[in-house]
């Protein structure tokens, strides 16, 4: 829990520059501006915005944000020190930096001997000059700077001296900040330690390290800035969150990182990780509670922005993050949650998920139950017997824990109370493949039964399961349009005993949505058309069940 006299940490995201060169994620200008303001809403203080003129994207996203400015963060615009032999007044990199409008600034130098001769083919003396040169341009045209310093540890462990010249270089020039970089992500914590204690000794020593904290503004004074340090890792050792905590507990007062940690080759130091350790269990102040609640919620908003799947394993914020699945850890969880959960999900803005699974034991299910809404407290035998049927459709090969939706289903049968919206009497489908076409084309037919009327529909669709769906709503649509809104959102298939070829008994998986809530269903058999048919039905029946129990509620409230 942070107070007013809690340290002030400085966030600074840079999913939209560092987090966009992850491979395979892509994102539009609208992307980034919804991104972008959604950090925003997250209380993040700065938001590097990308490189101005490197691309046109990042150029109208800019202008875009000078029309319509985010409400408390500072947006921040990316670049290098100017070329070897130039001036920075000649830059015209630069020149498009000064037109993104932005007041503050990032520039990256080289810290590490070897990239100053082998990637610039440049003398260490040009290198100073170009960090001076670069700042002191910017500084004269009213920016103020944050300063990476590019491959600092690996720099400074090859050439500590020409590492600690580059910062002087950066701090005689008039950076603000000083962020040391692990741009490899090769160093472990220890050295991280050691190393930005040595810079902020170094600092000090410069007399740079001794002001009074202010809370108030990451700098107090800019016309007579006094640097502070901060610091970027990368994860290729798996070490960036650790790497960063070590660096914030030497001295470093800046965090820069992404959210889920997205970025080049193995990602960057994962802020949705960083921002609860960091506030919940060391005390700095990052952002506001009542904005720490919102954590996993922009969490998944950036997943499905980027159209990457939500790592549902990640710490905090994954959907498993706070999920019991062994009986015993769930009897105990149920009594006090501290003997399983390290922080109360609900800071973090997640929850607790009780999985149901055939290692589940009784609590699990009546802990399921409630979360459905079902009270099997008083029905303990009606419970076990749950458990049992759980267990037996297990050993068949269905899986609960990941389809919830059907789990709900067999509840409501065991009770009783499972509500019979439609009836599948039967269906076909046939398959059409023309040599020399690229796509071959199905047709489903399904006889229903709704109300004890039969229903004979056909519908056509690019796959066996697409037209076997598209029969269903076609029969269905007219007795339940709310059907209209439903749609099959993922399908997944799984071979569960491939040794046995094409005879391999096969789980399929459907996840379902209407616009609000998503669930998911399971279908299993050794006939791939009959385990997609379960599952899309009951994604079927278990929205039908959402929609009436929602109108039953409204009916009740009104």
């Amino acid at each position: 829990m942070t107070t007013n006299s809690s340290p002030q940490l400085w966030l600074y995201d840079t999913t939209l520059r560092d987090g966009t060169q992850r491979e395979g994620l892509s994102v539009s200008i609208e992307d980034k501006l919804r991104i972008a303001k959604r950090l925003d809403q997250l209380g993040v203080p700065f938001i590097e915005g990308g490189w101005p003129g490197a691309n046109p994207k990042d150029v109208q996203f800019f202008w875009q944000l000078q029309e319509d400015p985010l409400k408390q963060a500072e947006i921040v615009a990316f670049c290098s020190t100017r070329r070897p032999n130039s001036t920075a007044a000649t830059e015209p990199m630069l020149q498009d930096i000064l037109a993104a409008g932005t007041r503050w600034v990032t520039i990256f130098g080289k810290s590490w001997d070897l990239h100053v001769t082998t990637s610039l083919k440049t003398t260490l003396e040009e290198n100073l000059a170009m960090i001076r040169d670069t700042i002191e341009y910017l500084r004269s045209q009213g920016r103020r700077i944050i300063y990476d310093a590019e491959h600092w540890f690996d720099g400074y462990k090859q050439n500590p001296d020409y590492a600690l010249q580059t910062l002087e270089a950066a701090i005689a020039s008039g950076a603000e900040w000083l962020v040391l970089c692990d741009t490899n992500g090769g160093t472990l914590p220890h050295e991280i330690s050691q190393i930005v204690q040595d810079v902020v000794q170094v600092t000090g020593d410069w007399g740079l390290g001794s002001r009074k904290e202010s809370s108030q503004s990451p700098i107090p004074n800019p016309q007579s800035p006094i640097p502070q340090i901060g610091i970027h890792t990368h994860n290729d050792s798996e070490m960036a969150v650790a790497n960063a905590i070590a660096a914030v507990m030497a001295g470093a007062k800046m965090v820069q990182g992404t959210i889920n940690g997205y970025g080049e080759r193995c990602g960057n130091a994962n802020l949705c990780s960083l921002i609860p350790n960091l506030q919940l269990k060391l005390g700095y102040s990052c952002i506001t509670e009542d904005q720490l609640t919102q954590l996993t919620e922009a969490s998944r908003f950036v997943s499905e922005v980027v159209n990457l799947a939500p790592d549902e394993h990640a710490p905090f914020v994954g959907l498993s993050a706070f999920a019991h699945k062994g009986g015993i850890h769930v009897s105990a969880v149920e009594r006090n949650p501290l003997t399983y959960e390290h922080i109360q999900p609900e800071q973090v803005g997640n929850h607790r998920r009780i999985v149901i699974s055939e290692q589940s034991g009784l609590s699990n299910v009546l802990a399921k139950a409630r979360s459905f809404g079902i009270n099997l407290n008083e029905l303990k035998a009606e419970a076990k017997q749950i458990l049992q049927r759980l267990k037996d459709l297990e050993s068949e090969g269905f899986q609960f824990e990941a389809a919830e939706a059907s789990f709900a289903l067999l509840m409501h049968e065991a009770l009783g109370g499972r509500q019979k919206f439609f009836e599948v009497k039967g269906f076909q489908v046939h398959c059409d493949l023309i040599e020399g076409k690229e796509t071959s084309n199905a047709l489903a037919t399904v006889k229903i039964a709704v109300d004890g009327k039969n229903i004979l529909e056909a519908a056509e669709g690019n796959g066996p399961v697409a037209a076997l769906d598209a029969a269903l709503r076609k029969a269905l649509v007219n007795f339940y349009p709310q059907i209209a809104t439903f749609d099959l959102t993922d399908y997944k298939v799984r071979i569960l005993n491939g040794h046995t070829g094409t005879a391999a008994k096969t789980r399929v998986l459907v996840e379902s949505g209407n616009g609000r809530q998503r669930w998911t269903t399971v279908g299993v058999s050794t006939n791939i058309l009959e385990a997609s048919y379960q599952a899309v039905v009951e994604g079927l029946e278990y929205g039908l069940l959402l929609h009436s129990q929602g109108s039953a509620v409204v009916k009740a409230s009104s």
